[in-house]
């Protein structure tokens, strides 16, 4: 009885071992769960700059703008839904606000030249996107002066939690946070007026940028409102002429 007792008390502590060693595992495997790739990872500001690499090598892809409103008696854009191309060249659909009113306008833009089919018109027209207090949407993935130049641009940058998501939540996508400054964020968005904008970004583990949030003041004497846009499929490939 007394042997049978001591190997149990051995077996036992064997056993606790085992489980201690198996929950160490454990616990340092899964910080990526709760947020952010540990210390293995790059730094949050060369994944940013991956990412900006990403979108200026793409031939093209579907993009989204949206937000949940304007601030009152503003016009300008409310949505944007389309292809854009590095040509560069866009096709698509813009929601425009004029009066309090929101207008899809289908837009055509090549090469610097833009033209939408205005409410109420059945042809396509040269139109101004300053006009409607809108930016060219050929150029939202340009490396200069589109959605791409905000990243490298963006300062104090964090990293934030990873989660799984994209086609049968097979991606890992990353979010970071940080700052951008109101002239650089100007050069995207004509009409933006703040001084800066808080930024995050969700950054799948290919260095492909699916989703940017810009919270600020994005048209003079108003309050701060979000745009949201998302970028899939890349590598899409369209040619896009005049109407």
């Amino acid at each position: 009885m007394t042997g049978t007792a001591v190997g149990s008390r051995a077996t036992h502590r064997r056993l606790a071992g085992m489980c201690a060693a198996a929950i160490l595992a454990l616990t340092a495997c899964s910080g990526g769960d709760d947020g952010g790739s540990g210390d293995d990872g790059p730094p949050p500001e060369e994944v940013l700059t991956a990412a900006k690499t990403t979108l200026d090598e793409t031939t093209g892809l579907n993009i989204r703008l949206t937000t949940p409103g304007l601030p009152e008696g503003v016009t300008g854009v409310a949505g944007a839904t389309g292809v854009v191309t590095n040509a560069p060249a866009f096709e698509g659909d813009i929601e425009v606000v004029l009066a309090g009113t929101t207008f899809k306008v289908p837009v055509v833009s090549v090469k610097g030249k833009v033209w939408a089919e205005l409410p109420g018109t059945t042809v396509f027209q040269d139109i101004d996107p300053a006009d409607y207090n809108a930016p060219d949407p050929a150029g939202f993935i340009s490396g200069e002066t589109g959605f791409p130049s905000l990243l490298p641009a963006t300062t104090d940058v964090a990293e934030g939690k990873s989660v799984r998501g994209g086609e049968g939540n097979k991606e890992v996508l990353t979010t970071y946070t940080g700052t951008v400054p109101g002239d650089v964020m100007k050069n995207v968005i004509p009409s933006a007026a703040g001084d800066s904008f808080e930024a995050t970004y969700q950054i799948a583990n290919d260095e492909q940028l699916r989703e940017a949030t810009f919270v600020g003041v994005f048209y003079p004497d108003s309050e701060e409102m979000t745009y949201t846009v998302s970028f899939d499929d890349y590598g899409t490939e369209k040619a896009i002429s005049k109407p």
